[in-house]
């Protein structure tokens, strides 16, 4: 938006709301940007995650096609993360079984 439509947004808006209700109004339409600004930076964060996850998928199926043999360098690092991941999940249940068998 340009200086002159914010210009005539704001006179059309003194004139239709008042210069009591106005300053309401701007604030209220400023939380309801925020807000949606926060929900789309959330789906863009869940999106790029949802891929990230599927192009590990597809380069685990890759490497498995290749008997896990030979791997190209990015196959690799998916292939480690991927490792990794699980093992943090089984490190963490082995922690949660210890703690339930102390008591």
């Amino acid at each position: 938006m340009g200086m002159w439509e914010l210009v005539v947004v704001l006179i059309v808006g003194l004139i239709v709301l008042g210069p009591e209700r106005l300053p309401v109004a701007i604030r209220t339409v400023a939380r309801w940007v925020k807000t949606v600004k926060s929900v789309a930076n959330s789906v863009k964060a869940e999106v790029s995650e949802e891929l990230r996850v599927h192009e590990l998928h597809n380069n685990l199926k890759k490497a498995e096609q290749q008997g896990m043999q030979d791997l190209a360098p990015d196959l690799k690092q998916s292939v480690q993360e991927l490792q990794d991941a699980a093992e943090s999940v089984r490190h963490s249940y082995k922690s949660t079984d210890n703690n339930k068998n102390k008591d």
